[in-house]
């Protein structure tokens, strides 16, 4: 089974036992944290989305390290200016091992939506040929009357 969190401002697919390492959160090591938003849950055989969130689904997980990122370089430069300057920035992370995701029982199968969306009336289809076979009554009357053309000769 897995899962789609958000936290930190990004999207994480995690499964039970995976180590992550995410945007720092305020909790010590060997704690215990809870992830709420879940935006997707699914296994090899169904999945269910959130819409945004999915009802009754959670994430735990345990903080395993407190620790920062490699180091990114930013360098600015202008031409012909001599202007350069290179700064390094380390982002703080949490590393967190993921323990159990929870869901609610109330999943419907696959086969379900199917039979559900089958039930649907489809009106839509019916109305399109009703103004289509009004459309042919109209065209009937302009044909009726028909001007000279302008190369023929009217006899009076």
């Amino acid at each position: 089974m897995f899962a789609v969190i958000k936290t930190g401002g990004k999207q994480y697919k995690v499964v039970e036992e995976d180590v992550v390492r995410i945007e720092k959160l305020d909790a010590k090591t060997g704690s215990k944290i809870a992830f709420e938003n879940v935006l997707m849950v699914g296994d090899s055989t169904s999945s269910t989305f959130g819409t945004p969130l999915v009802e009754g689904a959670s994430v735990a997980g345990t903080v395993m390290e407190q620790g920062r990122d490699d180091k990114i370089l930013v360098f600015k430069r202008k031409r012909r200016q001599g202007y350069r300057r290179l700064k390094g920035h380390r982002q703080h992370v949490t590393l967190v091992k993921i323990t159990n995701i929870i869901t609610n029982n109330k999943k419907t199968s696959p086969s379900e939506e199917k039979a559900s969306a089958k039930d649907k009336p489809v009106g839509k289809v019916a109305a399109k040929k009703k103004k289509a076979t009004t459309k042919k009554t109209s065209s009937n009357k302009k044909s009726a009357a028909k001007k000279p053309a302008s190369g023929d000769v009217i006899k009076e």
